[in-house]
C-alpha cells in the first residue's frame, strides 16, 4: 500500500499518481466553477454531488496514507498531512455549522478546498530543487529585502516632502505606500506626483524598479543552478514518509527507517 500511495517510480505508483491529479484538478475546476453564477443556477445539483464524490475519494486516500506508513499521527502532523485534512474538512464540516449567518459560514468554509492546489507541487520532479533553492537564498533575499524598505521609506519622505498635501500626499506612509507602488511597477494612479520636481523623481524610482526586480530572480537562479545537480529520488520513507532523499539512499535521513 505504501508502495502504491506514495512511491512514484513503479508502474502502479504513477498510475496511482496520475489519478489522484486527474481527481485534484477535476474537484479544483468544480470550485470554480461553482463560484460563477449562471454555472451555479443550472448545475449547482450535478456540482454539489461531484463535490462529494471528491470529498469521499481523498478521504479513503488520507486514511490510506494514515495506514500506510509507520508513524501516522507526524504524517497527519506535516504539511502535506495538514493540506490533506484541510481538502476534505470543509465538506464535512458544511453539515454542522448552524446560525443566523450559517450559510455565510458555509461558503467561507468550502473555499478552503482550493487547499487541494497544494497537493500538486509533491507530483513536481523539481519542487525538492526549488525548496531548497528558496531556502539558501533567504538571508540573500531578506538583506536585499531591508535594504528595498530603506529605499521606499527615503523616497516616499522625499515625495512628502516635494509634493505636499495639497497633490495627495497628506502624510509619509502615503508617500512609501505611492513609493512601493511605483518600485513595483504596479503603478495605480490613485496618487501621482503634480511638480517637475516630483516627476523627476518618480522618473528615478521607475528606472530603479526594473532593476531591482531582476535582483531576487537572479538570487534565486543562481541558488537552483547550484543544487539541481544533486538530484533527489521519488522514495518516501515508509515510516515518517518523508521525501526528497538522493537517488542512492539506502535510509532515511531523518527517521534512519530503511528504504
Amino acid at each position: 500500500m505504501h508502495e502504491l500511495i506514495f512511491e512514484a517510480d513503479t508502474p502502479v505508483g504513477r498510475t496511482f499518481d496520475i489519478v489522484l491529479l486527474l481527481l485534484i484538478v477535476a474537484s479544483v475546476a468544480a470550485v470554480m466553477l461553482e463560484s460563477v453564477e449562471g454555472v451555479r443556477e443550472r448545475f449547482g445539483g450535478a456540482l454539489r454531488v461531484a463535490e462529494w464524490g471528491f470529498t469521499i475519494a481523498f478521504t479513503v486516500e488520507y486514511v490510506l496514507r494514515l495506514m500506510s506508513v509507520g508513524k501516522p499521527i507526524r504524517y497527519a502532523l506535516s504539511f502535506y498531512g495538514l493540506v490533506d485534512l484541510l481538502a476534505i474538512a470543509p465538506t464535512y464540516l458544511s453539515l454542522f455549522v448552524a446560525g443566523t449567518q450559517s450559510f455565510i459560514v458555509i461558503r467561507a468554509l468550502r473555499l478552503l478546498r482550493v487547499f487541494r492546489v497544494f497537493k500538486l507541487a509533491r507530483y513536481l520532479g523539481e519542487a525538492e530543487v526549488l525548496s531548497r533553492a528558496l531556502y539558501a537564498s533567504g538571508r540573500k533575499i531578506t538583506v536585499f529585502l531591508g535594504a528595498v524598505l530603506t529605499l521606499v521609506l527615503i523616497m516616499g519622505t522625499l515625495m512628502y516632502l516635494i509634493e505636499g498635501e495639497e497633490n495627495g500626499f497628506h502624510s509619509i506612509p502615503a508617500g512609501v505606500y505611492w513609493a512601493i507602488v511605483t518600485l513595483t511597477t504596479v503603478g495605480y494612479g490613485d496618487i501621482a506626483p503634480q511638480t517637475a520636481l516630483g516627476r523627476a523623481l518618480a522618473s528615478c524610482v521607475m528606472i530603479v524598479g526594473y532593476g531591482i526586480i531582476a535582483v531576487p530572480t537572479g538570487i534565486v537562479t543562481a541558488e537552483i543552478a547550484r543544487v539541481s545537480g544533486r538530484g533527489v529520488s521519488t522514495q518516501a520513507c515508509p515510516e515518517c514518509s518523508a521525501e526528497g532523499h538522493a537517488p542512492d539512499a539506502v535510509f532515511c535521513k531523518y527517521c534512519a527507517a530503511r528504504l
